[in-house]
């Protein structure tokens, strides 16, 4: 589906919920505590590691900065550093990513939508959650988004 400029605009799923009913299940307590301590330990995982990315790249930067002797940049030495250093960045913006969807499923949580599609309000089935913790999706309304 396109507007009339060109874009594309998704293609929604369907609710299953009648109209004007309530969202889908919420899921059972434990269900919830389950995911919850298992996105607290990715969530602190991924801060680790994003701790450690920025020490690593901070003494790459010092070591370059204090060097008598810097890699020129048009050597196989120098290019290596800068596509090493490019990889970790790109490493580290991927991490902060994650990271963000592991909060806002946290929050969702703490909210009571955690579970539910954001796109139609039905069920995330647990199979896909337990692939997928911080999913806000359905695998409909995800494929839909592609």
């Amino acid at each position: 589906m396109s507007t009339a400029d060109g874009w594309f605009m998704p293609v929604p799923c369907y609710r299953r919920t009648p109209p004007g009913g309530s969202m889908a299940r919420t899921l059972a307590k434990s269900t919830q505590d389950r995911f919850r301590r298992r996105l607290n330990d990715e969530q602190l995982r991924l801060t680790e590691m994003i701790r450690d990315i920025d020490a690593e790249r901070e003494e790459i930067r010092l070591t370059e900065t204090s060097s008598d002797r810097s890699p020129d940049p048009n050597t196989a030495e120098g290019g290596s550093l800068a596509f090493e250093m490019e990889k970790e960045l790109s490493i580290l913006e991927n991490t902060r990513d994650i990271l963000a969807k592991v909060e806002d499923a946290l929050s969702r949580i703490d909210d009571g939508t955690y579970g539910a599609c954001d796109v139609c309000g039905d069920a995330i089935p647990v199979a896909r959650l337990e692939a997928l913790p911080y999913t806000k999706m359905c695998v409909n309304c995800a494929s839909a988004r592609r």
